[in-house]
């Protein structure tokens, strides 16, 4: 496949990775889609006798519906517009979204309201500890609930082969975790460094700061942050740094 509009894209291994792949071809790139995370659900629930419950993603809020998890009077919060949107498909009110979709920006939306007050924090077991820490300064009384873990698929990391071919003109990395697998999956192949030095010289995009600073730990360097943390924001500026003209 011609390097020039290859983007590699890593989203668990469901639906959201042929989406992924259909919304970077419909931008008039060769999408590489790379299935670096899948998910393993524990069969717990969030608490139900929490003050205030926050959820961090559309797969918590999935598997808490499928259980028929009831939030009863509790306040709801969702980290960004993807899960505020599956608790309204659920049938679950929301009542906070931050402006900031990321961990730190809804401890600031939350920090006022929540002192004395039991919150459930529901996600996955890479959530970031910025979320639990900020609320716990806040004077809340954090409780969390691990719905399901993450881990890498076998045979995941094609994209690692081709970043050391020198293949791939672009890469959308959606969490720390998306980067750490990329370079596990790398250093099985013993392509760490080759894979690392041709995502040094394509574009390489992630989806806020703290994917930046992962990335950057492993000596990945960042070209594309999107003013929003969010997937198609995202993949829009990755095309547009590869290609401007592909989705005018």
């Amino acid at each position: 496949m011609p390097r020039e509009t290859t983007v590699a894209v890593f989203r668990p291994d469901d639906e959201r990775l042929d989406e992924a792949a259909e919304l970077i071809e419909s931008l008039g790139a060769t999408p590489v889609p790379d299935a670096l995370l899948a998910v393993e659900p524990t069969d717990a629930t969030p608490r139900t006798d929490a003050d205030l419950v926050v959820l961090t993603s559309k797969t918590g809020v999935e598997l808490a519906a499928d259980a028929g998890w009831d939030p009863g009077e509790a306040t709801v919060a969702a980290i960004g517009e993807s899960t505020a949107g599956a608790l309204r498909k659920a049938d679950y009110a929301v009542d906070v979204v931050p402006e900031e979709y990321t961990s730190a920006g809804l401890v600031d939306a939350l920090a006022e309201d929540v002192a004395g007050k039991r919150v459930e924090v529901a996600r996955s077991d890479h959530g970031s500890d910025v979320l639990i820490d900020g609320l716990d300064e806040a004077g809340a009384y954090v409780h969390e609930t691990i719905l399901y873990r993450l881990v890498r698929p076998d045979g995941s990391g094609v994209s690692a082969e081709l970043a050391a071919e020198g293949d791939l003109a672009a890469a959308a990395f959606t969490s720390s975790l998306t980067v750490a697998h990329f370079v596990e999956a790398a250093a099985e192949r013993g392509l760490r460094e080759q894979a690392i030095e041709g995502l040094n010289d394509a574009i390489v995009g992630v989806i806020g700061p703290p994917t930046a600073e992962t990335a950057a730990d492993y000596g990945i360097d960042v070209d594309v942050i999107p003013d929003r943390a969010d997937f198609e924001e995202l993949a829009c500026d990755v095309v547009e740094e590869v290609a401007p003209t592909y989705h005018e």
